[in-house]
């Protein structure tokens, strides 16, 4: 089975400077993704659009964000990270940012230390760990020797697809610094999400949510991006 954008000039003009590397990935999702899990069987053809060009959408919003942010050295965390969807592109399209990538499943993790060292991402860091487990001054022994030092939590959290906002914002926002932010890939129901997480929202200093419908690719379906700031008043 061929990826049907893998004859396109589509992928190439999205990701410009990146492409090599992600074609590397890409390659390597359509090699070993299906049969090592990664990916579904209905995936292997669409791999670009589904995986790679979706996951890319958040990159301008996520330089739009550090800008507002004015930090000299932003870090950011994908929650959640999986096969690489979407800190493996963040970290491939941003290589000044350390990102990090947290996920708990041993496999996983196996798989992204290897797309980070066939890639040579010297800016990616891959942590094993429950989301709860990095939270400033939580964080064990284990988890802590891979996280920055003096760590006080991440300027952008990133996911996808890894809960719906009643569950995700006491997931990730308290990892966030104060004034920090949440850019998520969303799907079409964000809206009512937003509504039902209103209460949680609250609790965790999330405000001031906004939805983009974020461009994937000309004559690709674009998708939804979700951002919100963890306010500095507490």
């Amino acid at each position: 089975m061929t990826d049907v954008l893998s004859s396109s000039p589509i992928p190439e003009q999205v990701l410009g400077e990146s492409y090599e590397k992600l074609a590397l990935f890409h390659e390597k999702l359509e090699r070993e993704g299906e049969l090592r899990g990664i990916i579904g069987p209905r995936d292997v053809d669409i791999i670009w659009e589904r995986h790679i060009l979706n996951s890319a959408a958040l990159v301008p919003f996520i330089k739009k964000e550090i800008n507002s942010l004015e930090i000299l050295k932003p870090i950011i965390g994908d929650i959640g990270s999986g096969g690489g969807f979407p800190g493996i592109i963040i970290g491939t399209c941003l290589s000044d940012i350390d990102v990090y990538l947290v996920e708990p499943m041993e496999r996983r993790i196996e798989w992204l230390n290897e797309v980070v060292a066939e890639l040579n991402l010297t800016n990616v860091h891959v942590i094993r760990a429950r989301a709860q487990e990095v939270i400033p001054g939580k964080e064990s022994n284990d988890v802590k020797r891979f996280l920055p030092k003096n760590y006080r939590g991440f300027d952008i959290v990133t996911c996808r697809a890894v809960a719906p906002m009643t569950k995700l914002t006491g997931m990730v926002f308290p990892l966030i610094t104060s004034g920090g932010k949440l850019v998520a890939l969303k799907g079409r129901s964000v809206d009512t999400e937003l509504e039902k997480a209103a209460k949680e929202m609250k609790k965790y200093h999330a405000v001031s949510p906004h939805i983009f419908d974020a461009p994937v690719a000309q004559g690709l379906e674009s998708t939804r991006v979700l951002v919100v700031n963890k306010s500095s008043k507490k």
